[in-house]
């Protein structure tokens, strides 16, 4: 079971290509005001990058390179640190980020070209990937996965020699690029004890969750899951909450709560048969569940998500 992916689909990320920069001499654009995680691709030439957040750096990004926001914290993109005065203006950019708008910045011809792409996702599912990364996850053009350089260049052709079914193309790449990047920074990081990801650094708790995942409406308890895996319940108990920060039954109960907001919100199905699916025969137990999950019963979380979604496609 990829567990990651599971994640990443239960959450719903999603990318939306951007701003795409064209710049040349000396220039600099602010980004500010994200609401969703930011990603910048270097397609051509380089650029500065300086964050402004609760640890101020500045990054050399050079062609090929990836570098991920998931706060999406107010920054400064650059011919070099410390610019100066913005050239572009903040509106312009914001606007930019929206629509996936050209921005031509410097007085020389461009030789710097940059991909600005947002993940967002369903804020409601409280199991998330994004949420667990670093404020900055950086990843050299020389240093990815293999295939993680063919995607950088196949977003780079479909930009710069646009085809039938070219935003299609882009979407997907996107996609492609952010479980790349996560391959490529993973394996050379550790620390990830207590958030999520922290599954990823013991066997026995990724046994765990990959039990819990595959069959989310087993009565489990914490004493049939360690009998499931051949360990006692004493050592179930310990190093479950070391790994991911919680206990066997606050992670059950959270993905199942995470699954029905995702059947409320894309199905039509009965609110009891919703239940059933994710371990609740009772009804009334079920509501009481949910509510103190998401604050709402399902029935109101559905109509509200209902009436988001009309908003939306107004």
């Amino acid at each position: 079971m990829d567990l990651v992916a599971d994640v990443l689909e239960i959450s719903g990320v999603r990318g939306t290509i951007g701003a795409r920069i064209e710049a040349g001499g000396s220039w600099s654009i602010p980004v500010t005001e994200c609401t969703a995680a930011v990603l910048h691709v270097i397609t051509a030439g380089s650029a500065w990058l300086e964050i402004k957040h609760s640890s101020p750096q500045s990054l050399e990004l050079a062609v090929g390179d990836v570098v991920l926001m998931p706060d999406g914290p107010s920054h400064m993109l650059g011919s070099a640190p410390g610019t100066g005065a913005p050239v572009a203006d903040p509106a312009m950019a914001a606007r930019a980020l929206e629509t996936g708008e050209v921005i031509r910045l410097g007085s020389q011809p461009a030789r710097t070209r940059i991909l600005t792409i947002s993940y967002d996702c369903d804020h409601t599912v409280r199991t998330q990937v994004l949420g667990a990364l670093p404020e900055v996850v950086h990843i050299r053009g020389d240093q990815g996965e293999p295939g993680f350089d063919d995607t950088v260049r196949m977003i780079g052709r479909e930009l710069s020699r646009p085809l039938i079914a070219g935003r299609a193309v882009l979407n997907s790449l996107v996609d492609v690029l952010l479980v790349q990047l996560m391959r490529a920074w993973l394996p050379t990081r550790s620390g990830h004890r207590g958030t999520w990801l922290g599954v990823l650094e013991d066997p026995l708790v990724r046994s765990a969750v990959e039990h819990v995942h595959a069959e989310p409406a087993r009565p489990w308890t914490t004493t049939t899951l360690a009998s499931a895996l051949g360990v006692s319940r004493a050592t179930l108990s310990r190093r479950f909450p070391a790994a991911i920060g919680q206990s066997p039954a606050t992670y059950l109960t959270q993905w199942r709560m995470d699954l029905a907001a995702v059947r409320l919100r894309k199905t039509r199905d009965p609110v009891e048969s919703i239940a059933a699916a994710v371990g609740y025969q009772s009804a009334p137990a079920f509501h009481r569940a949910f509510a103190r999950s998401h604050g709402v019963t399902p029935g109101r979380y559905r109509a509200a998500r209902r009436e988001d979604s009309g908003r939306e496609r107004v």
